[in-house]
């Protein structure tokens, strides 16, 4: 241990016995909510603009914590089956001992599932819902705490149809390596809440395409 790499030793002791599943889960989880709150932020600042207005107007209204929980709910759940994703892959010698994929198969799989969803008609319908704050609440608005709820799931929903294979080129260059993880949340902004995001975005699938092929021949 005292030769490996600082970010490899991190990633140990998520993988010690099977209770390490839940180390996972929280690691998961914690980097969801930092990856992805920012992008979500035009949408939690709207909500709470409406609900500011509704207020002064003596009228009631849920508070945006409400919305934002629903929010983070989704992403949680997601970061629950990204974890057993981990387990499982690493119970089965695919990552290295960086969380890292340590098979091209596994590591251009990704690339190319990735790069292809990109041009996918559902990435672009998720991602136009994630771009216009102002016409999900115009579609998706409901009244009450619970309301407020559910459209934190349903744009949390969206937005991890938008985001979820992108989260899963986590296992390529390492879940741990924070110049990834930091990468791939730029990208993230910058489709989001970017002009020319979707444009952006497709380049993008162009590039993992290239490079999961790449990847598969060497």
């Amino acid at each position: 241990m005292a030769e490996m790499p600082a970010h490899a030793a991190i990633a140990m002791p998520g993988m010690e016995g099977r209770a390490g599943l839940g180390w996972l889960i929280a690691m998961w989880t914690v980097m969801m909510v930092a990856m992805m709150i920012p992008s979500a932020a035009p949408a939690i600042l709207l909500f709470a603009g409406v609900t500011r207005r509704r207020r002064l107007q003596a009228v009631a209204a849920a508070s945006p914590a409400v919305f934002t929980l629903g929010y983070l709910l989704v992403w949680t759940a997601y970061a629950v089956v990204a974890a057993s994703a981990q387990w499982a892959l690493h119970r089965a010698a695919l990552l290295s001992p960086t969380m890292a994929s340590a098979s091209p198969l596994l590591g251009g799989g990704l690339l190319l599932a990735a790069g292809i969803y990109q041009w996918t008609p559902l990435k672009g319908a998720c991602l136009s819902h994630c771009r216009s704050p102002l016409g999900f609440f115009a579609s998706e608005w409901r009244e009450g705490g619970w309301g407020a709820l559910r459209m934190g799931m349903r744009h949390g929903s969206y937005c991890v149809g938008c985001c979820w294979l992108l989260m899963a080129l986590l296992f390529v260059a390492g879940v741990m390596n924070l110049l990834w993880v930091a990468a791939i949340a730029g990208f993230v902004l910058v489709e989001k809440l970017l002009p020319g995001g979707e444009r952006a975005g497709q380049v993008a699938g162009v590039v993992l395409v290239a490079w999961g092929m790449w990847v598969l021949r060497g």
